[in-house]
Parts: C-alpha cells; sequence; structure tokens
C-alpha cells in the first residue's frame, strides 16, 4: 500500500534528515516540503494526504496549532526535540511521536504504524454488509439500510429500512463486525447508524420518530466520531 505524504518542518537539516528516511521507504510517496504550516494549510484544503510528518516548534504556526485548527484526517507523526508536547499530541490522535534525533529504525516503527492504520481504514470504507444469525439461518444484512439496533434482554433487534431482524448476537459481536465510523454504540441498550442520525438534542438521538438516548459511558467517543464524519 502506497502512502502519499509531506514534511512540515522549518529546521532545514532536520528536514533533510526526514527525506532521507522517506526516500528509503519505498511505500511513501512525498508530496512536498513546507517550512512553514501556514503554508502547508493552503497545501492541504486543495490536496489529499495520507500522512504528515509534521514539526511542533515552527515561527508562526505551530504543529499544535495546525492540528487544532485544521480537521487532519491524515495520520500524523510528530517530529520534536521536545518532549513535553507527547500528551497534547496523543490528545489530539496523532498517530506516532518522534523525538529528535531519532533513528532510522524508530523511523520505520513509526511508517509501519501509519500504513497499518490507513490499511484498517480502507477495510472499513469497503465493508458493506454483514451477516448476522437469526432463527436457523444467517442473513445477509446491507450496512447503510440500517437504522439502529436495540439490545432486548438476550436479544439485539436491528433495525433497517425497511425490516426488524431479532438475533442472539451480542452487542461485543456486532461491535467487532461493524465499523464503528458507521455504526457505533451510544448506550448499553443501543447502536445507531451515524448517518440515518436527523438530530441531537442533549443525550438524545432522533432517528426517523424514534428517540434513542446517549449513556455517559459512550458519549464522548460518539461526539469524536460524528465531529469527524
Amino acid at each position: 500500500m502506497n502512502i502519499s505524504c509531506i514534511i512540515i518542518e522549518d529546521e532545514p537539516l532536520a528536514m533533510e534528515r526526514t527525506k532521507s528516511f522517506v526516500s528509503k521507504l519505498p511505500f511513501l510517496n512525498l508530496l512536498a516540503c513546507f517550512e512553514s504550516g501556514i503554508d502547508a494549510i493552503e497545501f492541504l484544503k486543495s490536496n489529499k494526504v495520507d500522512l504528515l510528518f509534521l514539526d511542533i516548534n515552527m515561527d508562526e504556526l505551530s504543529g499544535i496549532q495546525l492540528l487544532e485548527s485544521l480537521k487532519i484526517e491524515s495520520e500524523v507523526i510528530i517530529t520534536t526535540a521536545y518532549n513535553e508536547y507527547a500528551l497534547k499530541g496523543y490528545e489530539l490522535n496523532v498517530t506516532d511521536y518522534l523525538l529528535k534525533p531519532f533513528t532510522f529504525e524508530r523511523f520505520i516503527q513509526a511508517a509501519n504504524k501509519a500504513q497499518s492504520n490507513l490499511a484498517k481504514h480502507k477495510t472499513v470504507e469497503e465493508k458493506k454488509f454483514i451477516f448476522v444469525k437469526t432463527e436457523y439461518r444467517l442473513e445477509k444484512i446491507l450496512l447503510n439500510e440500517i437504522l439502529y439496533i436495540e439490545g432486548m434482554r438476550d436479544y439485539r433487534r436491528i433495525h433497517t429500512i425497511d425490516k426488524k431482524i431479532m438475533t442472539l448476537q451480542t452487542f461485543k459481536d456486532l461491535e467487532l463486525e461493524i465499523p464503528e465510523n458507521l455504526i457505533c454504540r451510544v448506550h448499553k441498550s443501543f447502536m445507531v447508524s451515524l448517518d440515518k442520525i436527523n438530530s441531537i438534542e442533549r443525550d438524545r438521538i432522533k432517528i426517523r420518530d424514534v428517540l434513542i438516548p446517549i449513556s455517559e459511558t459512550y458519549k464522548k467517543r460518539f461526539l469524536e466520531l460524528i465531529n469527524h464524519s
């Protein structure tokens, strides 16, 4: 799997070192290099990039400010000489954190992690359906037809656009099969399809005429998913 990437780094020696490392990995395709975070933002607005190698301490706009100011869907590997930004980096869901001067071996680990994450995302995007056990058969259900899934004691009721299916499969089983960026858990008794939500008010989701509660246990992750959808 080839990965398009850019380097955002204002130290010339560090830039050359990262470029050298990138050139040694055949699956990395370097699109551009930027000494300014502002220039990088302009590029990202009109170009799809799989991976950013991002310095933290830069003039005008820091790496952290760049991540906070722009909705970044790319994998991000932070490169910095300062370890005090590690916690903030992980709060912003970066892929890895390379502390300068990092070795080529450590660079490979970070690049492989980004490649693995991107491969998983691609698999998630391609998944179209699941099979669920109901009565004495396995029934195919298209993921884009699911409205929500409701827990009913020992059963789960899957509400689709045109039918309802009862299954003994647990929420845990379903969560392992269904990508959470499509259908996610919002309550101990409910999973919802994100693209079928009509509205969200306080701690309730409306899908068609049904109101579904959001519990504190799942609220944070649910809000992260809808903010990145």
